[in-house]
């Protein structure tokens, strides 16, 4: 994955936040779907993992209720996809009682401010 700053997240072609658990809805997955399509396109897609949506990038993750599929076979494709900048909000970890450590891919934690920043600076973003 890519060395981003902390401090000055580099804006890529298209921003990815997703919000969402990877399980009981299908936002997650179509998130990471429009992604990997964008990047086929030759898209530099960035992703950011918010609030429940940073579930996703758990180690060790099951199939869902009902056999629902994870996302964790999406997620070892994106460096496949030249998907290598991942941000994922400290405040959303902190919360969660988590850490980079608990996640199954290299991620940049952002503060807040470097999450307002980074939306900003970004010319295409979509929220799933």
């Amino acid at each position: 994955m890519t060395d981003v700053s902390i401090s000055r997240p580099v804006p890529q072609d298209l921003l990815v936040v997703l919000r969402h658990p990877p399980h009981g809805t299908h936002w997650l997955r179509e998130g990471l779907d429009v992604a990997l399509v964008a990047a086929a396109f030759g898209q530099r897609v960035g992703l950011l993992f918010q609030g429940d949506g940073i579930y996703a990038l758990l180690k060790g993750q099951q199939a869902g209720a009902l056999g629902q599929k994870g996302t964790h076979s999406q997620l070892a494709m994106l460096e496949m996809y030249d998907i290598e900048t991942l941000w994922v909000s400290a405040r959303g970890l902190n919360e969660r009682g988590l850490s980079t450590d608990d996640l199954m891919l290299p991620v940049v934690p952002l503060e807040a401010s470097a999450v307002t920043e980074l939306l900003q600076r970004h010319p295409h973003t979509l929220i799933f």
